[in-house]
């Protein structure tokens, strides 16, 4: 700035500039006021109330909750944890900041006041900040649940001027806060479209316009019905074949015999078997997730029906890595993770409680009940010494969320096991339990970990249960796992 400038000069300009700005929100706030709005007086008061304290916010996430699907669930989440955000920052920042009294309540006919007035100061609303957070995080997640959300958002934005309690700046400045919460969320937990796999590597995979020549097999016992009827619907001509889980496989060779390209819509066992069939035919695969978990289609960011439709439709696919173990004359492949040791039992239990009392106090549960029998550690040789081990955890590709069940990978083409251990000693207890309570797993004393390619195990006593994709089999004697890279075409949409 030049030395010779007076700011006492500035000063009235600024003055100047912020009194025309008031005056011109106390016009709009005086237009509001003396417009006949008649659809709006019965709806708009009552909007505005049922707001309060984040009730309707609430209320309207359990519904989009209630809907069960993946994408949906995230929302709901996102939008309220950006709604909180937005409540902490106007709590402890804005309406603190900036002391603006509420409009006066004259202009503002009697039958659109609120019972309650509210005493807080006026500047930024909260009302608005949180609907703009919520409907911010919501269409952030899923941009459908954000188009059904909006208006309601929007509506209520409106009402606290139509009210009487808000002047348009208010308004402006709260939505405007609020939907920076939801950014600013987005930015600290990336959404599912942000971390899921890397659109690599491309594969060529056929284009068929309504599914003419996608053979699909369906589980029955998988209770996918919703999601079959959408497939139906995204890909008319596409063949369609229901059975029983026990005739899964052989429906799936046989479909492999017509096919160009090979669905299957199961749990993860079922997609572990279809994959098998792919390989040695040659042919890509379309997931649809039918199960419990759906550990590899919610990785691969398949969905539902209509993000697979689009993909088959168009051809969009992607090659991924593949995990095969061999052990005499056992030998399969796995798409998600291997276990053997406590492992499967710990994950039962822990899937069987997470639902009731959350993620973490459920893997420490599981842990209690699974050692609450006599057993031994699995004991098996490394480079030429005997380690006892607990469990030993194999990732197809490297699993990101740390602890004692496996949480979501965001490349499935990274050329990567992910091998864990929680080491054998005197004291199975505390290992487990160290392990289950320390986030993430990785800082455990009792837990080990690394990143390879192929791995060897020797020793491996007779009978030991390995699990692998929801399948248990035994193996005995030397076992090799090993990566079988971008070994498998798969449909994916891509971004």
């Amino acid at each position: 700035m030049s030395p010779d400038v007076d700011l006492t000069v500035l000063k009235p300009g600024r003055h100047a500039l912020r009194d025309r700005l008031l005056a011109l929100d106390h016009r709009l706030f005086e237009r509001a006021a003396a417009r006949n709005w008649p659809l709006a007086e019965p709806v708009l008061p009552r909007l505005s109330r049922s707001a309060d304290h984040g009730v309707l916010w609430f209320a309207t996430a359990a519904a989009v909750a209630a809907s069960r699907t993946p994408r949906a669930r995230r929302a709901a989440v996102r939008g309220l944890a950006s709604l909180a955000l937005a409540s902490l920052a106007i709590n402890t920042l804005g309406k603190r900041s900036v002391r603006r009294p509420r409009p006066l309540l004259a202009p503002v006919p009697a039958a659109r006041h609120l019972k309650r007035q509210p005493i807080t100061t006026s500047f930024p609303s909260g009302h608005a900040a949180s609907a703009a957070a919520f409907a911010a995080g919501v269409a952030l997640e899923s941009p459908g649940w954000g188009a059904v959300v909006a208006p309601v958002a929007f509506s209520v934005a409106v009402s606290r001027v139509f009210t009487g309690v808000h002047f348009p700046s208010d308004v402006l400045a709260g939505a405007a806060l609020g939907a920076g919460a939801a950014f600013a969320v987005r930015r600290l937990v990336p959404t599912r479209a942000q971390t899921g796999p890397p659109p690599r590597p491309r594969a060529e995979a056929p284009a068929l316009p309504g599914g003419a020549g996608l053979v699909m097999v369906a589980n029955r016992a998988s209770g996918s019905a919703d999601r079959i009827r959408v497939l139906r619907h995204e890909l008319p001509e596409a063949e369609l074949v229901e059975c029983e889980p026990e005739d899964v496989e052989s429906e799936l060779a046989k479909a492999a015999a017509r096919a160009r390209a090979l669905g299957v819509c199961g749990g993860d066992g079922t997609v572990n078997a279809a994959a098998r069939i792919a390989l040695r035919h040659g042919l890509p695969l379309a997931v649809l997730p039918g199960g419990t978990l759906n550990h590899f289609a919610y990785d691969l960011s398949v969905e539902d029906g209509r993000g697979l439709g689009r993909a088959v439709r168009e051809g969009e696919a992607v090659r991924v890595d593949v995990g095969r173990f061999s052990s005499g004359d056992r030998s399969g492949v796995f798409l998600n993770t291997l276990s053997l040791g406590v492992y499967p039992e710990l994950v039962r239990e822990r899937e069987h409680w997470a639902h009731r009392i959350g993620g973490r106090p459920a893997e420490v549960l599981a842990a209690l009940r699974v050692l609450r029998t006599d057993r031994h550690p699995l004991r098996v040789e490394l480079r030429g010494e005997t380690h006892p081990l607990w469990l030993l955890f194999v990732g197809n590709g490297v699993y990101h969320r740390m602890g004692l069940a496996p949480g979501r990978r965001t490349d499935l083409a990274d050329g990567q096991l992910d091998v864990r251990v929680v080491h054998g000693g005197r004291h199975p207890a505390l290992s487990l339990l160290s392990a289950a309570l320390v986030s993430p797993l990785t800082r455990s004393p009792a837990h080990a970990e690394a990143r390879v390619r192929r791995l060897r195990l020797t020793g491996v006593a007779a009978g030991t249960p390995l699990a692998y994709d929801g399948e248990v089999t035994e193996v005995a004697g030397e076992m090799t796992v090993e990566k079988l890279p971008g070994a498998l075409t798969v449909y994916r949409p891509l971004p």
